[in-house]
């Protein structure tokens, strides 16, 4: 593995141990053993570093989240499968908390550092694309996938803010599905079967 695998790999680590906003380009040397000049050398910056380390261990829950959806159960009718969808994702949560902490921290840095409104800009278009294929299937319209994939980045986004801050409170996969029949009773649609 080169400096810039071992920068990555000790970048990964320090967002889970320390957070983003703690994490300094000391504490990235000490844990990848290289030296601060591998950093501006391979990366640019610290930030970007920790930005490009962000985007991967997202990326990582996201390839995860496909297979725990692929081993789930995938009979039964809409409502219960968008539950099942959901349980999948709060049980994620929980392995990955220190993740979704660093998430929040970088959302707090779009206003003040133009690289990772950037980052994250196109970390949310690859999301989108991979959330509507990934939780709903295959959709031709490349207009209606991208709106099915903000709706589930919206629901994944708030979901995650709910358990950060009150995971016995959060919402579970049940809970879901019966806002989703609610909400689709109330528009005076049929149930999804």
């Amino acid at each position: 593995m080169g400096h810039r695998e071992e920068l990555l790999q000790a970048a990964k680590q320090c967002l889970y141990d320390k957070g983003y906003g703690r994490t300094t380009a000391r504490d990235l040397v000490a844990a990848s053993g290289t030296n601060l000049a591998s950093i501006g050398y391979h990366f640019g910056s610290k930030d970007a570093l920790l930005n490009q380390a962000m985007l991967e261990a997202i990326g990582e829950w996201g390839e995860k989240l496909g297979h725990a959806l692929a081993a789930a159960p995938s009979s039964g009718s809409p409502l219960e499968r968008f539950e099942t969808l959901w349980n999948v994702v709060v049980d994620l949560f929980a392995e990955y908390r220190a993740l979704w902490l660093a998430n929040f921290e970088v959302f707090a840095q779009v206003e003040h550092v133009p690289e990772v409104r950037v980052a994250l800009t196109s970390g949310l278009e690859q999301g989108r694309e991979g959330l509507a294929r990934m939780l709903h299937g295959e959709i031709s319209d490349e207009r209606t996938a991208w709106a099915v994939g903000s709706f589930y980045q919206a629901l994944i986004t708030g979901l995650m803010a709910q358990w950060l801050i009150d995971p016995g409170n959060a919402p579970t996969g049940e809970d879901m599905r019966e806002a989703l029949r609610v909400i689709v009773e109330g528009a005076g649609l049929a149930e999804p079967v």
